[in-house]
This record gives C-alpha cells, sequence and structure tokens, in this order.
C-alpha cells in the first residue's frame, strides 16, 4: 500500500472552503435573528429552487425521505393501494410507499438502471386486465441520471396513473434540455450533505404544481391549513432555516460544480471502459453523476474493492442489496438484472475537487487489477500457486493478498 496516498470516497469540505464567508455570514444571521424554522427564509429558498428548476412551485422539507412521503400523500395515495418501482435504489424510496400504507410493486431494471419498459408491461398486464390497486409509478433517477421520463408519462396516462420522481440523486440533472423538476406531477429532491447539492444536516424538497405542492405543505407542518385549523394528519418534516440559507448559497456553484464532476467521471469512461463496464449517458438525459458505478467482471467487486482499500482508495456500493430482498420489504420477487447489478457494482470517488494525479491513480490501480484479459490474471496465480507456494510454505494465503502483495 502507498502510505502517501488516502483517497476518500467524498471530500466536502472543498464546498464550504469557497463559500465560507457566505455560508457563515448567513448562519449568523439565521442566529442573530432568532429565525429557525419557516418565514421569509424559506420562502426564499423554495423560491430560488423554482427558478433553477422551472417548477411552478416548492416546498421545502426536513429530508428527502420526508419528500417522498408527503407526496405520495398529497396524491391520496394511501392503504390498498400499489405504487410501481424499482428494486435497486436507497430504501427510502420504498420506505415512502410502505410508510403511507400502499404496497411497492417492483420492476427489473434496464442498461441505465431505471424501470425497464417491457418488464413494466409484463408486470401490470393488458389494461383491461391491469392491477385495479396500482395507483402510481414512483421511478428513480438513480445514480443521478433521468430514464426516458416521455415513456413513462405515456405508459402512466395509458393506465391512469400519477408520477413521482425521486430525484434525490439527480439536481441538475436534465432531460431533453429540460432542468429535473417541472417533468412530471411532483418530484422529491434530496439535499443530505453527500448529495451534488447537499446541506450540513437533512434537508429536501418537493417541485409541482401549486395545487399539490400545496397539501405537501400541509403534511410537512403537522396537517395545519392555518395556524390553528388541522386538515390532516401530518407531520413534523419542516426545513429548518439554518439548512436552507446552506443550500441556497451552494445553489450558485451548483452548476459550475457539476461540470467539473463531469469532467471527472467521462475521464473515467475513457479510461475504463473496456476494462470493467462502464455508466452510459444516455441520449436524452444530461447526467448529473451523484456516484460513479462500475459494474465489474463478475465474482470479482470484492476482491476489486479490498484492492482498492489496500491501495488507499475508499469506494462504496450503491447498492449492495436490493431494497425487495431486505428483511425489511422481502416480498418473494425476483429481479434478476437488478440481483446481478447488485453483486458486481462499485462507486468511485468522483467529487468535482478530485485532483488529476488522484484521477490517475485510481485509473493505474484499476487496470493494474482488471486488465482487459482477466485471464492472464488466473494463468499468473495458477502458476504461482502451483510452483512456489509450496516450496515457500504459503499455501494458506488467499489468491487475494498474492494479487495484492504482487502488484
Amino acid at each position: 500500500m502507498n502510505e502517501h496516498i488516502k483517497i476518500p470516497f467524498v471530500d466536502l469540505y472543498p464546498q464550504y472552503e469557497e463559500l465560507q464567508t457566505e455560508i457563515d455570514m448567513a448562519i449568523k444571521d439565521i442566529i442573530l435573528r432568532s429565525d429557525f424554522i419557516t418565514g421569509q427564509t424559506v420562502d426564499n429558498f423554495e423560491k430560488a429552487i423554482c427558478d433553477y428548476t422551472g417548477a411552478e412551485d416548492c416546498a421545502s422539507i426536513g429530508s428527502g425521505t420526508n419528500a417522498l412521503v408527503c407526496a405520495l400523500k398529497a396524491l391520496g395515495i394511501g392503504p390498498g393501494d400499489h405504487v410501481m418501482t424499482v428494486g435497486h435504489t436507497f430504501v427510502s424510496t420504498t420506505e415512502a410507499i410502505v410508510n403511507v400504507g400502499a404496497t411497492p410493486l417492483f420492476v427489473d431494471i434496464d442498461e441505465f438502471y431505471h424501470l425497464d419498459k417491457e418488464e413494466m408491461r409484463k408486470v401490470t398486464g393488458s389494461k383491461e386486465f391491469a392491477l385495479p390497486t396500482l395507483k402510481a409509478i414512483l421511478f428513480v433517477d438513480l445514480y443521478g441520471q433521468t430514464p426516458d421520463i416521455d415513456r413513462i408519462k405515456a405508459f402512466a396516462k395509458e393506465y391512469n396513473l400519477k408520477v413521482i420522481q425521486d430525484a434525490a440523486q439527480s439536481f441538475g440533472a436534465e432531460y431533453k434540455g429540460k432542468k429535473v423538476g417541472s417533468l412530471v406531477d411532483m418530484t422529491c429532491f434530496s439535499f443530505n450533505p453527500v448529495k451534488n447539492l447537499g446541506a450540513m444536516g437533512d434537508a429536501g424538497a418537493v417541485t409541482g404544481i401549486k395545487e399539490l405542492v400545496d397539501k405537501v405543505r400541509m403534511y410537512r407542518d403537522h396537517g395545519r391549513k392555518t395556524k390553528f385549523e388541522y386538515e390532516k394528519v401530518g407531520y413534523n418534516a419542516r426545513i429548518d432555516n439554518l439548512q436552507a440559507v446552506i443550500v441556497k448559497a451552494k445553489l450558485s456553484k451548483i452548476d459550475s460544480w457539476l461540470d467539473k464532476k463531469r469532467t471527472v467521471c467521462r475521464r473515467y469512461t475513457k479510461e475504463l471502459d473496456g476494462i470493467v463496464k462502464c455508466p452510459k449517458e444516455a441520449p436524452w438525459s444530461k447526467h448529473s453523476y451523484y456516484v460513479y458505478v462500475i459494474e465489474t467482471p463478475e465474482g470479482t467487486r470484492d476482491r476489486l474493492q479490498s484492492f482498492l482499500k489496500q491501495k488507499g482508495i475508499q469506494t462504496n456500493i450503491h447498492y449492495k442489496f436490493p431494497t425487495h430482498k431486505t428483511t425489511a420489504f422481502h416480498d418473494g420477487t425476483v429481479l434478476p438484472r437488478t440481483e446481478y447489478i447488485c453483486d458486481n457494482i462499485l462507486s468511485l470517488p468522483c467529487y468535482h475537487t478530485l485532483p488529476e494525479h488522484h484521477q490517475d491513480y485510481i485509473i493505474k490501480s484499476i487496470k493494474l487489477v482488471v486488465e482487459a484479459n482477466p485471464l492472464l490474471v488466473k494463468r499468473y496465480l495458477f502458476i504461482i500457486k502451483e510452483h512456489y507456494l509450496t516450496k515457500l510454505n504459503l499455501t494458506h494465503l488467499s489468491k487475494e493478498t498474492l494479487l495484492l502483495n504482487l502488484l
């Protein structure tokens, strides 16, 4: 291991460093005015989100998970209803469906990790025999790229379904030249600290038409229409003003940061595609690359991750277990493509300030382990094991350990 190189998976401090004066002043102003929840600060933040996304209205909220729950409630989704979604996502997508009393209808994914249109048709059946309790589609912009939204909307129209976009990972992405946030019935954002546009705590937002967003406002604030008029059973899901001013400050930099991040990710693709399977950019989408996810040769992911860790490179897995296979949501569904992907994907560091020499090091390290002809590696290990291990009494060592030491 190179003891002088340590590359974290994310590095958030440079964002603060670039905006330190503005953020510090905004936080100090909130504290001096004791203006911590709701009010003009939140109104200004919501307007800024609308201006950026082109949305008609925006309700800021306490987290991306709260955004999904309140959006589902605003659309009238509840007990007895089914919601079509994917199993390959962060758990909050499924969690929100279940928490409003509905049931997820899991569908397998396509090459872009989105709802597969053929699988959607299979699980739904013909229009005449469709599941009568199916009320909505909740699709996910996984890793920062949208699916073909027009196709999903056409499907939804055919079956009279509401459409919710889980855009927790895609703030700043585009679909056919339009920013995510104004494309479907309701769009849900997360501003978790690790997102491209991140708070310094939990935060989120819902965008859509005013009629629906006003309902979200009620649900986020204990279900009240006015200060003393409680119309719905709601939640305490308001954003706090400190997070609102932090995210608003970062909003001014998001396009610049995303452009730099795309440069890093496209370099990975140029250098590594063919050695591993790199993500594809769909022709309809401008990718925001929340994470850069590669598919490793089958059965090699854990070995590669272990090797990169030894080299000082931190990686992650998004996601190791599909939600339909977790204890909380297991329902017997089998999604072959989803389950294969979860066994073989690996996320690489790709933040916009990742130095070029660190990019070089990551690329070189991956090439060392997964060179284009894996048969050479297998042959190499076989020769070592058969001709040297017995003599050196090293037969107890794993192939992974040998490879790490030899490289």
